[in-house]
């Protein structure tokens, strides 16, 4: 459990800070400039917040009414930033073992483990400036997971990785997520990232917390475009794999409420729990079944809510069984189609429109409770 309740200043941006996390991976998504990385160096004691308090698992790092401020040593968090900041001469497997050393703690990893789980045997005897920007990246989480800590702070760590980098990474940190076993605080303005490796989603916005909770729940709230961007909006969608067909190379998602999508080139095994992200804009609205169209996706669903807007967008927001969909139409068409809460509509998605890097392994389920959408 992550606990944030802090006010601070840095020269004239104020911060406040209010939201608390449990176990698995919190991200803190904002545009740049929304004070993301301000919080998150209060959190690792490198700036001191003016008042508030600040506990990881039911250790307190910070309180200031109780007169507690934890040097940036003993509060143990694991730092990976944006640039690796590794030692160019050192090699890597030197660079792993480097934390563990400095800090003169023994934690329960092995580097032999922690090599395994980021793959990155092959490049041990190797130096930093003969890695690709994925690598030494990969090789900075490993240096933070040997250094014994009690939370894992990710502060953009794939923003200077073009897309092809970013997308060799993700299955790692998709692993790490899964396998770490302690809490993550990542940080970052790419939605794609945190709806992919997400439980917790908080949402930043000059210096304020204004939307914290499940990521799908937070996804699903049509009053925070602005602040999550329109043109990046969407919503999860989890199910399993309960076919595979290899001819046409398409894997169908059962969304628990027994409809399914299609989705192509999903890499996936049969029976696993997948999270889909679909954005807004790439879903249509029928008010009946239609037929004889190429869209393999046509999903039933009750509107629940409609933007008021003034230009020529809205948003609309269904329930798809306990879970729900959001789609982007203008207003005139919504007008035409005579949406409103109650309604039964068809929703319909194009399987290409479903990035396969949008798709991911499920989180597990939390202390008994599956983080759905």
């Amino acid at each position: 459990m992550i606990e944030v309740d802090i006010k601070g200043r840095v020269g004239t941006f104020s911060v406040e800070a209010d939201f608390a996390a449990p176990s698995g991976v919190t991200s803190l998504f904002g545009q740049s400039g929304a004070g993301k990385s301000t919080i998150t160096n209060m959190i690792a004691g490198l700036l001191r917040p003016d008042k508030g308090r600040i506990a990881v698992d039911g250790e307190v790092l910070f309180d200031s009414a109780r007169g507690i401020n934890l040097s940036v040593r003993k509060r143990r968090v694991g730092h990976v930033f944006q640039d690796a900041r590794l030692f160019p001469h050192l090699t890597v497997k030197s660079n792993l073992t480097f934390a563990r050393w400095a800090g003169r703690r023994q934690g329960s990893r092995s580097v032999d483990e922690v090599v395994e789980l980021l793959g990155i045997a092959h490049l041990l005897a190797r130096k930093p400036g003969n890695l690709s920007g994925g690598e030494r990246q990969r090789v900075a989480i490993g240096r933070a997971l040997l250094s014994a800590p009690r939370l894992l702070l990710m502060d953009e760590p794939l923003a200077s990785l073009d897309q092809g980098r970013k997308s060799d990474i993700l299955p790692y940190l998709d692993r790490l997520r899964s396998e770490a076993g302690l809490p993550i605080i990542y940080v970052s303005h790419a939605m794609e990232e945190v709806a992919r490796l997400s439980q917790t989603l908080v949402i930043v916005s000059g210096g304020r917390i204004i939307a914290h909770g499940p990521v799908a729940d937070v996804l699903s709230r049509v009053d925070l475009g602005r602040a999550t961007g329109r043109h990046e909006a969407g919503a999860l969608l989890e199910g399993h794999v309960t076919r595979i067909d290899d001819t046409w190379g398409l894997s169908f998602v059962d969304l628990r409420d027994g409809q399914s999508m299609q989705v192509p080139g999903l890499e996936a095994k049969l029976g696993e729990a997948i999270r889909l992200r679909i954005r807004a804009r790439d879903v249509a609205i029928a008010v009946e079944k239609p037929t004889g169209i190429s869209i393999r996706n046509l999903i039933s669903g009750t509107v629940r809510t409609i933007t008021d807007e003034t230009g020529p967008y809205t948003e609309v927001l269904c329930t798809v069984g306990k879970q729900s969909l959001r789609a982007r139409l203008t207003r005139a068409s919504a007008n035409e189609l005579d949406l409103k809460s109650g309604r039964q509509v068809y929703l319909l998605v194009k399987s290409v429109a479903i990035d396969r890097r949008q798709s991911a392994p499920a989180p597990a389920v939390l202390n008994g409770d599956a983080e759905m959408a």
